[in-house]
């Protein structure tokens, strides 16, 4: 019933631990097959994908993450396309969770969240992704500030929305991207709480950064594509930025009572996942946060005053992968 696609790149670690937990799935055997693309890796993953019967693995040269979806969807077999990161962890009773629900809505999602056995810095950063106290629950909380958009870390539609909608872009943000197109066709798009996936982020303050900045790019790209797609949740890490420099410079050289704002939110960050995670994770999603939201709100805002516009070259690419 299900085609499982993973796009992989030079994670073949990530990946055994990937299908160590598809291979532990409580749905019956035969429900889902998994495909995994192989984007050019200089360290294929071949030998591990080998040792799961379930799996089909594919090697092709690098043209990005998008394309190596649609050369999946291309090959598969089922009735409907899930997408995992290969840095996820999948829980037992995900596809029995599916097959329980009866009709699937043409397009769904679920949360993600951390595993035990994450580092307490993978940890960290999940809060930060995941905390209504920084992204406003967009990625799947039980409160949120806008519509759930299905990411791909944990999504799956229809063979007939790929029929109809096409495939992925390659661009950044491709899973939203996907996902209004999804919404704007007319299907049907739904949370599934009870479907989380755990999700590994990034494994360095580094590379979080970086991930962070480009999504707060990527959201003006989305706004040129899809006009009066940009709402005030999303523009809430630049304001936050800018707050932040006014209140710390104010605090600096004015009076310390300008600090009073930030050192709350803060406060109330630390506290949030010291509750729900422990002290450890709190130390750690403080910093996790600050950087997700002035990443996010930095490159947000030199996108928008340089009036970066990718729109014609996403037009151009979308020839290759549709």
């Amino acid at each position: 019933m299900f085609s499982v696609i993973i796009p992989v790149y030079n994670r073949a670690d990530e990946m055994e631990a990937l299908l160590e937990s598809l291979a532990a799935q409580t749905a019956p055997e035969g429900t889902f097959e998994v495909i995994a693309v192989d984007d050019g890796s200089s360290e294929p993953c071949a030998d591990v994908c080998a040792r799961y019967p379930f799996c089909t693995y594919y090697w092709k040269e690098n043209q990005g993450r998008s394309i190596a979806r649609n050369y999946a969807m291309e090959r598969a077999c089922g009735d409907y396309f899930i997408f995992f990161d290969s840095d996820c962890i999948i829980p037992p009773g995900y596809f029995q969770t599916l097959l329980s629900l009866g009709p699937l809505p043409d397009c769904f999602g679920g949360p993600d969240a951390a595993h035990e056995s994450f580092t307490t810095l993978q940890k960290g950063i999940n809060f930060a992704m995941t905390s209504f106290l920084t992204t406003g629950g967009i990625r799947g909380g039980k409160v949120s500030l806008e519509k759930f958009t299905p990411r791909t870390f944990n999504m799956g539609f229809s063979r007939e929305v790929y029929e109809r909608v096409g495939g992925f872009r390659e661009m950044f943000s491709e899973d939203i991207d996907m996902s209004m197109r999804i919404r704007r066709a007319g299907f049907a798009m739904e949370l599934i709480h009870q479907a989380p996936v755990y999700h590994k982020r990034r494994m360095s303050w580094c590379k979080f950064a970086r991930q962070v900045y480009v999504f707060g790019m990527s959201r003006i790209t989305l706004k040129t594509l899809y006009p009066g797609s940009l709402k005030a949740v999303h523009c809430l890490p630049a304001l936050f930025l800018l707050g932040s420099v006014a209140s710390l410079l104010m605090g600096i050289f004015l009076s310390s009572w300008w600090l009073l704002p930030l050192g709350v939110y803060v406060l109330a960050l630390f506290l949030s996942a010291w509750v729900s995670a422990g002290l450890n994770v709190a130390l750690r999603a403080v910093p996790a946060a600050m950087i997700q939201l002035w990443g996010y709100g930095a490159g947000f805002i030199k996108a928008l005053i340089s009036g970066r516009n990718e729109a014609a070259e996403i037009e151009i690419r979308k020839g290759k992968n549709e």
